[in-house]
């Protein structure tokens, strides 16, 4: 389970951006959940996307299917990283720097 910030201004409509980036990324229809929504895809057994109480951050909680073929891993890989930059709004680095500044406080 992660939790990631979400970038300024991008907090007003976070759950009908998680929800079409869920659909637009993995091409699989979201469930909503008591506390989120949940799909399963490609390498992924379940991939669940809560939005936080306080609405900047999301937290996500992933289960893998270990008997996935590699090609089918990075591919499912590829989209869960475009899919968190696309509802954070930071880049990969950009998260890598976030979450290096907040170990070290």
């Amino acid at each position: 389970m992660q939790e990631y910030p979400i970038k300024r201004g991008l907090t007003n409509d976070l759950e009908a951006r998680v929800v079409a980036e869920l659909r637009n990324c993995f091409g699989a229809e979201p469930q909503k959940t008591s506390n989120g929504y949940r799909i399963t895809a490609g390498a992924l057994k379940r991939l669940d996307v809560t939005i936080n109480a306080d609405g900047k951050s999301v937290i996500i909680d992933t289960e893998s299917d270990i008997t996935a073929p590699d090609e089918s891993i990075l591919d499912t890989n590829r989209r869960f990283r475009r899919y968190l930059d696309a509802i954070t709004g930071f880049s990969t680095k950009e998260r890598v720097k976030r979450a290096k500044s907040v170990g070290e406080a």
